[in-house]
């Protein structure tokens, strides 16, 4: 099994990924990878899914064998890659802007491949969250999502998640960069209300300005639903998509969100 897209998933196995988080918890599959190789190609920009994946695999006795993402836009064919990594590699994960290159990777390996983060998606990332929101809430099924940011991977993995878990997912955004097939608002005012979980993705600097509507601040939380939460995804940008007073508020749980990555992500190469 690879985990390319959370769309490739039934729900079945998200929970199964998350009942392996809480068994690392408790201190299982100590040695699950000794003897074992991951071969990881990672640009030279990415901290927390690098980090948290490097040392997740030393933590279960595992070998990581780094490469920086451009080594898969070689001249060699991806076919032949995977024909030499197959005689070695256990477990391949892979961070690149094209996912067609993820899907080749998965096409030609005799092993595992895990999609560290493509133009289009980031499914490790929203399943950590989701996993970190099974911890905090009753059933994180049953919350309302808000997402606030341009139609971009974490966007469009958040709407992986809904398809397949089955909650309400709605965009806030600017005109022209919504996400097909959710339901959009272009004020935040409006869209908040009646939410429980708001995410939002940073913004690139030349469309900030198109999103003067969008910011989610204390404010605004205090508009959503009772116990409602906000989980920006990193790096977010106080005074842009997030103000600072709301990231120094009760709503905010995005730290300790991520710490949920390590055994997170453990998981889904045991599973």
């Amino acid at each position: 099994m690879n985990l390319i897209k959370l769309t490739n998933c039934q729900k079945e196995d998200i929970y199964n990924i998350f009942s392996i988080a809480d068994e690392l918890i408790n201190g299982k599959y100590t040695d699950f990878l000794k003897g074992k190789s991951v071969v990881m190609f990672f640009p030279a920009s990415s901290i927390r899914t690098r980090v948290t994946f490097e040392k997740g695999i030393y933590l279960l006795g595992g070998q990581p064998i780094l490469f920086p993402t451009e080594t898969l836009d070689k001249k060699e064919d991806l076919k032949d890659v995977c024909g030499y990594l197959n005689n070695w590699a256990d477990v391949i994960i892979a961070r690149h802007k094209n996912i067609s290159v993820l899907e080749a990777l998965a096409k030609y390996s005799a092993v595992p491949v895990i999609n560290a983060m493509t133009d289009i998606n980031h499914p490790c990332e929203i399943l950590s969250d989701m996993y970190a929101l099974s911890k905090i809430r009753d059933d994180f099924t049953k919350d309302k999502y808000l997402f606030c940011g341009k139609n971009g991977n974490i966007g469009l993995a958040w709407k992986e998640a809904a398809n397949v878990m089955g909650f309400e997912l709605e965009h806030c955004c600017a005109k022209g960069y919504e996400i097909d097939g959710l339901r959009t608002y272009c004020n935040i005012r409006e869209a908040v209300k009646g939410k429980d979980i708001i995410c939002t993705d940073s913004l690139p600097y030349d469309i900030i300005g198109d999103f003067g509507n969008c910011q989610v601040t204390k404010e605004i939380m205090n508009m959503a639903n009772k116990g409602a939460v906000l989980n920006p995804c990193p790096p977010f940008y106080r005074g842009e998509e997030v103000s600072d007073d709301v990231i120094d508020s009760e709503y905010f749980v995005g730290y300790g969100f991520k710490k949920h990555l390590l055994e997170v992500q453990q998981a889904v190469i045991i599973y």
